[in-house]
């Protein structure tokens, strides 16, 4: 979970910084290929995030089942 929320600040603070450049030279990045690999790198850690939250809705649930089993 910290590092999903380190990446999150993270993208709060690119985009701050971007805000800062200036219109001309935040389009500039925007055309880099740094820029692109930023980009995937952050939906690729939306999906483990959206992966993450899952695993756990699955594991609750198999875990509360298997509690609720008679011995």
């Amino acid at each position: 979970q910290s590092l999903l929320e380190h990446t999150r600040v993270t993208s709060d603070l690119v985009a701050l910084m971007a805000q800062a450049l200036g219109e001309e030279t935040a389009e500039a990045l925007t055309r880099t290929p740094y820029w692109a690999a930023y980009l995937d790198s952050r939906r690729a850690m939306e999906r483990t995030r959206q992966e993450i939250e899952e695993f756990t809705q699955v594991m609750t649930r198999l875990t509360e089942e298997n509690a609720a089993k008679p011995e």
